[in-house]
C-alpha cells in the first residue's frame, strides 16, 4: 500500500511539473530552458527531461537562439502552435456553431448549421452533423471536444440536466458524444463557458474576476472568482433567465410566468420586428428584406443602424429588463466588470446603455459607480473560445 501510495505521488508530481513546463512555455511564447527552471522553481535536469518530451510529442519545438549573456547563446522554446487542433461548439443560438481551432486561438475551419426550431433526438442528430464535419476538418491530432450549451449542467458527469429551447432533460451528451468519437469531451452551461472564453482570449484577461451576461435564444451569466469559473453548489449559478422580473407576465417555457427570457431574447427581438414589418410600411426593416419570414437579427441589426425608431425602442427595451437583472448581480457579487455577450450584444451601445442606466437605478450609487458594463471583446465567437478555452483548461491546464 506505501509503495503504491509513493508510486501514485511521484506520478502525479510528474503530471504536474510537465504541465507547469508546458504553460509556462506557452505564458512566454518563447523561452530558454534555464529560464523556465528559474520561473517554476525546478531543477535544470527535470525541465530537461520534461522538454524532451514535450518535444517528442510535437508541442514544443526549439525556434532558435536568444541573446548570450557571456556564454553560449540559449536555445529558446516555443508552443508549436498548430500541434493540435481543438473542436469548440456553440449550442446556444437559433444557429448550431463550430469551430476547428489552434492551442493560440486561431481559427482554422468554422461550420454552422441552422436549428430551425429542432428539439429534441432531431437536434441531438444536428451535434453529430457538426462534429462530424468539424472533425472531417482538423489537419491535426485533435485535443478534444469542447461543448457551451444552454441550460442547467451537471459539468461533472457531462448532463444536460434540462435545457428548456432544446427540450434536452437528463441528456449524457458527454457520454454520447465521448463513446461516437472517441475523445475527451467537456461541456459546460453556455454562459459559464461565454465567461472563460472572454476571460482566457478578450479583453478582459488583466482582471481576476468577471461576469459576462450572455443574451441569445436564452440568457444566462457566467461568473469567474479569482480565475476560476464559479458553478455554485448545484452548479446552476448564473441561471438568471428564469428569474421573475414581470408580474403577471406571459408564460415562459419552463412554466413560470414573467421570467427574463419571456422579455428578453434574440427569439422575441426577431417576433417583434417581424410584427413591426408587417403593422409598420414605413418600417425601415423593409429595405433590407423583402417579406417578415425573411427577418433574422442580421437584418433587425441593419435596421437599427439604419435609425428604425420602432427597431430602437424594442431593443431598448430589453436592455431595460437586462438591466434588472445586472442590478441584482451587481448587488450580490459586487464583481466590477460585467460583459454582455451572445448575439443581442451585437446592438452594443444601444443595448448596454439603457442595462447601464438601469442597474444605477436598482443598486447603491457607489457599487454602480464602481461597476463596469461593456460588450464582451469576443462577439458572436464567445462561446466557440470558451469552449476551446474550456478544453485548454482541463487538457493542458492552461487556463
Amino acid at each position: 500500500m506505501i509503495a503504491s501510495a509513493t508510486k501514485a505521488t511521484r506520478a502525479q508530481t510528474k503530471s504536474h511539473n510537465k504541465t507547469l513546463i508546458f504553460k509556462t512555455i506557452y505564458d512566454h511564447g518563447q523561452i530558454s530552458r534555464a529560464d523556465v527552471a528559474r520561473v517554476t522553481h525546478l531543477t535544470r535536469p527535470t525541465v530537461s527531461s520534461t522538454v524532451v518530451e514535450l518535444i517528442e510529442e510535437g508541442l514544443v519545438a526549439e525556434v532558435g537562439q536568444g541573446p548570450s549573456e557571456g556564454g553560449k547563446p540559449p536555445i529558446l522554446l516555443s508552443v508549436v502552435e498548430d500541434s493540435r487542433h481543438l473542436i469548440g461548439i456553440d449550442l446556444a443560438n437559433s444557429e448550431f456553431r463550430g469551430a476547428v481551432i489552434d492551442l493560440r486561438g486561431k481559427i482554422i475551419h468554422r461550420c454552422g448549421l441552422p436549428v430551425d426550431e429542432r428539439d429534441g433526438e432531431a437536434a441531438l442528430q444536428l451535434v453529430y452533423q457538426l462534429v462530424d464535419e468539424l472533425t472531417a476538418a482538423a489537419t491535426s491530432p485533435i485535443l478534444g471536444i469542447g461543448i457551451g450549451t444552454p441550460g442547467l449542467m451537471n459539468p461533472e458527469a457531462g448532463v444536460v440536466r434540462k435545457a428548456v429551447n432544446l427540450d434536452w432533460q437528463d441528456l449524457p451528451l458527454r457520454d454520447l458524444l465521448a463513446e461516437r468519437y472517441r475523445l475527451p469531451v467537456y461541456i459546460a452551461n453556455d454562459s459559464q463557458v461565454a465567461a472563460l472564453g472572454e476571460f482566457t482570449f478578450g479583453c478582459s484577461r488583466q482582471l481576476s474576476s468577471l461576469v459576462v451576461v450572455k443574451v441569445g435564444r436564452g440568457i444566462g451569466a457566467g461568473i469567474v472568482i479569482d480565475g476560476q469559473l464559479f458553478y455554485g453548489d448545484g452548479n446552476g449559478a448564473g441561471e438568471i433567465g428564469h428569474i421573475r422580473v414581470v408580474e403577471n407576465g406571459e408564460v415562459c417555457r419552463c412554466g413560470n410566468t414573467g421570467c427574463l427570457e419571456t422579455v428578453v431574447s434574440s427569439r422575441l427581438l426577431i417576433s417583434q420586428a417581424k410584427e413591426i414589418m408587417q403593422r409598420n410600411p414605413q418600417s425601415l426593416l423593409h429595405q433590407f428584406a423583402a417579406a417578415p419570414a425573411e427577418v433574422n437579427t442580421s437584418v433587425i441589426l441593419q435596421a437599427f443602424a439604419a435609425g428604425d425608431p420602432d427597431v430602437r425602442q424594442a431593443v431598448a427595451t430589453m436592455g431595460r429588463y437586462l438591466g434588472i437583472a445586472v442590478a441584482n448581480l451587481v448587488g450580490i457579487l459586487n464583481i466590477k466588470q460585467i460583459a454582455i455577450g451572445g448575439s443581442l450584444a451585437r446592438f452594443e451601445a444601444g443595448l448596454v446603455e439603457p442595462v447601464r442606466q438601469e442597474m444605477h437605478r436598482h443598486v447603491q450609487p457607489t457599487q454602480a459607480n464602481e461597476t463596469t458594463v461593456v460588450v464582451a471583446n469576443l462577439g458572436t465567437d464567445i462561446l466557440i473560445f470558451g469552449a476551446a478555452a474550456l478544453l485548454l483548461a482541463n487538457e493542458l491546464g492552461l487556463v
